[in-house]
């Protein structure tokens, strides 16, 4: 997607679907949003729906890799035997089970499958998974942005490249610029047409998405800013053609009807704009990654009076977790027992702590000060304060943030 347009053309091809309860694509974080009936149509044909309309469409998911070091492997075949374990288990999208080195690295959803199982899974085999070392979090969207921004950048540079030396020929007459006698307009207007014509060409390559994109729309009767700019720039090279192809006729007169000049500097300039419209938004990407960072990455929970150390992720509704002085308070919550106080400043702006006794709330990423407590996870993953939050500032991108909403999500 490019422009605006573009979301509205594939949104509208989504809500045509029989089964849609609703759809809504935001430009700003390149994302669409679909609630709908898995009895009358699956995600492929809502991937289908995207692609017709000339765009494409990808899973939004955060795989999550560990790495699980395991004991009582002693030959191949142990290997063989957990890796199929693993394999069996739903979310797990890769996995690998080195016999040398006695670990498993296994990539997985965390929404789908908890750690926890995967443990058990490894326990089921015969295996005894260790201690857990921490494994990267995979954000595929954020480093397909990053190599979106590399490409644009490697184009505009291209472009300009080639569209400086073609504007300096085309204009240097008229400004009164040095020029050499060779491709003089009046004396060679062939030879001057021939290579206005080659250095615009690695132009249009450079900006062939335009092309590929603004027509595909027009076909599909949703024209959006690449078609504009496809058929502008299309015309004037298609008439600079005929016009070099009559010079080489014999018809000289025509050296003042040639527009690739127009073409180079039009293509050059959007690509520009396009370079800082993807480094605005990769900018605002790594603001809510920062966000993110303010939450704790594991959980302290009680299970059958024992404490457990997990993954936030494997946090559900219901647990009864601890957090000590100093620590980070993992989700949203109920206190059970203990008093402390929270610092909520980061989430509320509140510069002195909040007191909290049973009964109280308490803010996933705010700061335990100076008392255990006890309490009941209420919200976790997405429902947590801090993530509708970031949603939020996602969906805000590229306007006003809606600070009254933020304000209601805390308090409410």
């Amino acid at each position: 997607m490019t422009c605006a347009a573009c979301a509205q053309a594939s949104e509208r091809a989504v809500k045509k679907l029989s089964g849609i309860i609703e759809a809504s694509v935001n430009f700003s974080t390149e994302k669409l949003a679909v609630k709908f009936e898995q009895s009358a149509l699956s995600l492929d044909d809502i991937k289908a729906a995207v692609a017709k309309a000339g765009y494409e469409a990808g899973d939004d998911r955060t795989e999550k890799q560990v790495t699980i070091p395991i004991g009582g492997m002693t030959c191949a075949s142990c290997a063989a035997a957990i890796e199929r374990s693993l394999r069996k288990l739903d979310g797990v999208s890769q996995v690998s089970v080195n016999l040398a080195t006695e670990k498993a690295v296994a990539s997985y959803e965390p929404e789908t499958l908890r750690l926890s199982a995967i443990k058990q899974a490894i326990r089921i085999a015969g295996y005894e998974p260790l201690a857990i070392d921490a494994g990267a979090s995979i954000d595929e969207h954020k480093a397909a942005k990053e190599r979106e921004i590399k490409i644009l950048w490697i184009k505009f540079i291209v472009s300009a490249a080639f569209s400086v030396p073609l504007f300096y020929f085309a204009m240097g007459a008229m400004l009164g610029w040095p020029l050499p006698a060779a491709i003089d307009a009046m004396e060679y207007p062939l030879r001057y047409a021939l290579l206005e014509l080659l250095l615009v060409i690695p132009v249009i390559a450079a900006g062939y998405r335009f092309y590929v994109v603004g027509f595909k729309a027009i076909l599909h009767r949703s024209p959006n800013m690449d078609s504009l700019i496809a058929m502008g720039t299309f015309a004037a090279t298609a008439y600079s053609v005929w016009s070099t192809v009559e010079i080489a006729r014999g018809d000289f007169h025509l050296v003042e009807s040639l527009y690739y000049e127009t073409v180079g500097v039009i293509i050059t300039l959007i690509l520009l704009g396009k370079s800082l419209e993807a480094v605005t938004k990769g900018r605002t990407s790594e603001s809510i990654m920062k966000l993110m960072g303010l939450q704790p990455k594991t959980a302290t929970v009680l299970q059958d009076g024992k404490e457990i150390e997990m993954p936030i992720e494997e946090v559900e509704s219901g647990d009864i977790l601890m957090v000590r002085p100093g620590e980070k308070i993992p989700v949203d919550g109920e206190v059970l027992t203990g008093r402390t106080a929270v610092d909520e400043s980061m989430l509320t702006g509140e510069s002195m702590p909040v007191e909290k006794e049973p009964g109280t709330k308490v803010i996933g990423a705010s700061i335990n000060k100076n008392g255990s407590i006890t309490f009941k996870a209420t919200q976790v993953g997405a429902d947590t304060v801090l993530s509708r939050i970031i949603k939020l500032v996602e969906d805000a991108q590229g306007s006003k943030a809606p600070i009254a909403q933020m304000a209601d999500i805390v308090s409410g």
